[in-house]
């Protein structure tokens, strides 16, 4: 699913919002978890998981065309790691 598919999603279950506010809303809250994220902050969803970033230290890596020595720099990456419900609801547990 897509965001343009969620938005419409919403917009098809709430008849009384109009679709422009829904893809507020759904803009607003994509972007204050990338702001949260973005200051180092952990954002949880209940049940549908949690969102953190974790730091990656900087390493020799290796070009895979060439096997060359290539230096690779320090970075920070999203993580996210699932809640029970949604690991529940995948494995076919409870509705």
């Amino acid at each position: 699913m897509i965001r343009s598919e969620l938005i419409q999603k919403i917009s098809e279950e709430n008849p009384h919002l109009f679709q422009r506010d829904v893809e507020r809303i759904v803009n607003t809250v994509f972007e204050e978890i990338i702001d949260a994220m973005s200051r180092g902050d952990r954002v949880e969803l209940r049940g549908f998981g949690a969102f953190s970033v974790k730091k990656r230290d900087a390493r020799q890596g290796r070009n895979p065309r060439t096997g060359e020595a290539v230096s690779v720099e320090e970075k920070h990456v999203p993580f996210f790691k699932t809640g029970k419900l949604l690991r529940d609801r995948l494995n076919g547990g409870a509705e």
